[in-house]
Formats: structure tokens, C-alpha cells, sequence
């Protein structure tokens, strides 16, 4: 844990996943205590966080609201738990009927979900490897049951702190971004990573053009009045704008790449095991394909791409 302003921790948090860590941070001041996420439900990520507040003489039912960047579940998946001791939790309009759904109704995605991957080329075998690892994940994320709509735009007064809501769609439809305006500092969430390109991808139920949105958000976070962002995965990031002409010029390149991989037609399962020839497990697999399917569909409404089928497949036009 680290102070990083007066009534400003940040608490790394273990995660199962490659990142190793997520990033939360809490605000203490004028008699109340918040989160900006919560982790994955998961033993060892409550038991480190419940530590953390014995460090600051607090407890669990001491956070009173909750503040989520987004719905992803190692930011969102102990939500309903903090929400179950009273906390008031905040998440954007735009994830409540979509990342938000997807998590409550389990149901409501899941034929069109998995005809998004067979459609576009995805093995049964991989595809039945993909639906053990996100059944697995569901059974740590408890989401809240009444989350209070957050709106572009809009102030939040707590913890002695004022934040400013500010929407940053593409690594999820409804990803905010919480600025400090006083301090100048940006709560980043994963609108902005210190070491790798947050993931952008297309799913079953986000909107149509997620990288669209992703390069329009790094636009406007580098054009923020903040002199430093801390984010939800690794360390604070000194200059926003940099690293969001750094995040632009990747994901440009990997546009590039695409095309050239593109001499003949090929479905995306095809390609992302070309754009992302690492080794990866199944839920590596999964983020590469729905990336990958991200970049196709931009160059595609970009009139760069055409497509045929189903089953799917790209070609260059």
C-alpha cells in the first residue's frame, strides 16, 4: 500500500491472471471511505485487501461507496459483496444493460456469445476450453444488485474528494476514468496501462466498433489537465499524452499487420493466431481473438475490409 496523496492509497491487489495485480485505490476523508474498484472475489484478493484497511483502522463495512472504472471482473467482481455491507456502488449508464448484464443474467448473451466464436472460425475444442474458463470466472464475481447510474460529465463528492466522471469507452463500453481535478491526478482505470496496450475487444454484447472508441478516449485523455495518471495495473503513468500517442501508434501497427496478413481470405481465429503467435491458454486465446476481431471490424467499417460468410471470413478489399 502506498500513499499517493493526502487520503489517497493505492492498494495492489493479487489476481490469477498475468497481470499479477490489479490496482485499487482508496479515498479517506471528512468521516468516509471509498473504493475506486474491488478485485476478484477470491480468497487471497478479500484477505489482502481486508489487511489493508486493518492497516488504516478500517474494516470492510467501513467503505461506503464504491466507484467502478468498469465492469471487467478484476475490477468489478467483489461489487456486490461491498454493496451487501452497505456500500453504495457507482458504475457507468452505458454498462448497466451490457458488461453489467452480462454478469447478472448469465443467459442473456450466452447463444449469441457463442455463435460470435464459431461463426468466425473458432475450434470446438478451444471453444469448449473457453467455456470452462469463463464458467470458473463467474463463480468469483459478485455483482452489485442496484448500481447508481454514473454519467459523463458528472462530479462525485466523496471521501473529501471531488472526481470528475469521465467516459472513456473501448477497453469496455462503459470504462470511466475518475479525475482529481484539485490535484490534477487521473484515476485511469484501464483506459491507460503503464506497459502494455489495455485490451480492446469485440464481444457478444459491446458496441460495434470498439477500437473506434478506444482512439477516440486516448484523444480526450491526452487532451486531460492531468499532470499524472495511476492506473489499474502496474505504475503511474508521468505523461498521459505520451502514452496515449504510444497506445495510438500500436494499435496502428497492429491495424497494419492485419493487412498484410490478409494475401488471401481468413477468418478471425485464423488471424489472431497469427497476430498473437505466443503461447496462450484459453483465456489468453479468447482476448486475442476478440482484439483481433476488434481491429477486423474497424478496417472493415473503415471500408479497408470486406467479409463473407458466415462462417466469417475478411478480405481485403
Amino acid at each position: 500500500m502506498k500513499e499517493l496523496l493526502p487520503g489517497v492509497y493505492r492498494l495492489p491487489v493479487p489476481i490469477p491472471y498475468p497481470l499479477k495485480t490489479v490496482n485499487l485505490y482508496l479515498l479517506k476523508g471528512n468521516g468516509e471511505v471509498a473504493l475506486v474498484d474491488t478485485a476478484l472475489g477470491t480468497r487471497a484478493a478479500r484477505g489482502t485487501l481486508e489487511l489493508y484497511l486493518a492497516e488504516l483502522g478500517l474494516c470492510f463495512p467501513d467503505v461506503r461507496a464504491v466507484l467502478l472504472t468498469h465492469h471487467h471482473p478484476d475490477h468489478y467482481g467483489l461489487a456486490g459483496f461491498f454493496e451487501g455491507l452497505g456500500a453504495r456502488v457507482f458504475l457507468h449508464e452505458e454498462e448497466l444493460f451490457r458488461g453489467h448484464r452480462f454478469w447478472r443474467e448469465p443467459a442473456a448473451f450466452e447463444e449469441k456469445g457463442w455463435r460470435l466464436f464459431l461463426d468466425h472460425g473458432t475450434p470446438e475444442e478451444a471453444l469448449a476450453d473457453i467455456r470452462e474458463g469463463i464458467a470458473k470466472t463467474r463463480e468469483r464475481v459478485h455483482p452489485p444488485e442496484n448500481p447508481i447510474p454514473l454519467r459523463d460529465g458528472e462530479v462525485l463528492e466523496v471521501a473529501g474528494k471531488r472526481l470528475r466522471v469521465v467516459w472513456t469507452p473501448g477497453h469496455a463500453d462503459g470504462h470511466v476514468a475518475f479525475l482529481l481535478e484539485e490535484e490534477g491526478v487521473l484515476l485511469a482505470g484501464d483506459a491507460l496501462l503503464e506497459r502494455v496496450s489495455p485490451n480492446v475487444g469485440l464481444w457478444a454484447y459491446t458496441r460495434e466498433n470498439p477500437l473506434q472508441d478506444f482512439l477516440r478516449s486516448l484523444d480526450r485523455l491526452g487532451e486531460l489537465p492531468a499532470g499524472v495518471a495511476h492506473a489499474g495495473h502496474f505504475g503511474p503513468i508521468p505523461d498521459v499524452k505520451a502514452r496515449a500517442e504510444e497506445l495510438k501508434a500500436h494499435h496502428q501497427e497492429r491495424l497494419e499487420a492485419l493487412l498484410a496478413l490478409l494475401e488471401a481470405p481468413k477468418s478471425v481465429w485464423e488471424l489472431s493466431l497469427r497476430l498473437f503467435p505466443q503461447e496462450l491458454d484459453a483465456a489468453g486465446r479468447r482476448f486475442a481473438f476478440a482484439e483481433t476481431l476488434a481491429h477486423l471490424e474497424y478496417l472493415r467499417q473503415e471500408g479497408l475490409l470486406g467479409r463473407e460468410g458466415p462462417p466469417y471470413r475478411y478480405f481485403r478489399t
